[in-house]
């Protein structure tokens, strides 16, 4: 399995970014999805992630209200809508794959495949 995610750049604060992720094998439906963020010299930290059918889905505080997991299984894809960014929200942000859950989790560990990361960097 191969994820690759896009969509990152340099924003202002207050902007809008949308980052998607595409998933390269088939029955992308019977995976979780998860996205995730990563700050220089910090953990890797859960933001969302959304069980298969897009039924559940579960958010970090931090960003609750400001951004907005979905995906298209038809195409394999899974997005994040990033709105009301602050500078707080610079990191490499990750997309992730969850062969095995039926429910959504939220530690890196329990992810089977990972992205390359995109980097979003926010300027005040």
């Amino acid at each position: 399995v191969q994820l690759q995610a896009f969509g990152g750049g340099l924003v202002q604060a207050g902007a809008s970014l949308r980052l998607s992720c595409t998933f390269s094998e088939r029955f992308f439906s019977n995976y979780v999805m998860g996205w995730f963020r990563q700050a220089p010299g910090n953990e890797r930290n859960f933001i969302a992630a959304m069980v298969g059918n897009g039924a559940t889905t579960r958010y970090a505080d931090s960003v609750k209200g400001r951004f907005t997991i979905s995906r298209d299984n038809g195409k394999k894809t899974v997005y994040l809508d990033l709105n009301s960014l602050e500078p707080e929200d610079t990191a490499v942000y990750y997309c992730a794959a969850d062969a095995t859950a039926l429910r959504v989790r939220d530690q890196p560990h329990e992810y089977d495949y990972w992205g390359q990361g995109t980097q979003v960097t926010v300027s005040s």
